[in-house]
């Protein structure tokens, strides 16, 4: 029975924190919804503790707001806050795209291009999730091997705020981010060219802080 050892507090935690964030990103928690430690923890199986740790995470990093002793909602989509975080992730991907490039393998590269696959087959599909999971493997890999780990925390805090918007546009019948941009970045990748990885990376992202500007 040595393999049976109690779960770690921080993973129940951490389990709440991300069903949650999940949830409110995919929009089946909707922008302005009441959320409740108590109806959460029932639904996830977990006692209120790990929520309601789940909900502060949530509310420092915008998805959730609290009035004390009244109540703790999911915050509406508002284009400023969108494209201030559209900002900051895009300038720590252009961070790690200058350092990771000139690292790559072709093992990389070619993690690269499937995932590029996969996210222009999802968008012909109208498969918002598989394109939102193979554009995150794409980008992922330079944010890996460029080894930064503060990079990688700011995109992993601010991104949600951003996928929002990007699930609603793809609902309401756009699309999400170019396969054909995408296809530009990694052909400078391969090439080993940053200066112009960061280039298509700058318009990548600068696509979508003009996204939060559409009505």
């Amino acid at each position: 029975m040595e393999s049976m050892r109690p779960v770690r507090r921080t993973l129940l935690r951490d389990r709440a924190y991300e069903a949650i964030r999940d949830a409110i990103v995919a929009g089946e928690i909707e922008p302005g919804a009441v959320v409740r430690d108590a109806e959460l923890a029932e639904r996830l199986g977990l006692s209120r503790a790990p929520v309601r740790e789940a909900f502060s995470r949530l509310a420092d990093e915008g998805l959730l707001e609290s009035k004390p002793q009244s109540y703790t909602r999911v915050t509406p989509l508002v284009a400023a806050d969108v494209r201030d975080a559209a900002a900051v992730v895009g300038a720590m991907h252009e961070l790690v795209t200058r350092v990771a490039v000139p690292r790559l393998r072709e093992a990389d590269v070619d993690v690269m291009r499937a995932a590029n696959e996969r996210f222009a087959a999802a968008v012909r599909a109208g498969d918002v999730d598989g394109a939102l999971r193979a554009d995150d493997a794409l980008h992922d890999v330079l944010v890996r091997v460029s080894g930064n780990r503060a990079a990688a925390a700011t995109v992993a805090r601010y991104t949600p705020l951003i996928r929002r918007l990007e699930r609603r546009r793809f609902g309401e019948g756009g699309t999400c981010r170019s396969a054909g941009l995408h296809e530009r970045l990694i052909a400078a990748c391969a090439a080993g060219d940053p200066d112009e990885a960061v280039r298509v990376t700058a318009e990548i992202w600068r696509g979508l802080e003009e996204l939060a500007d559409v009505p």
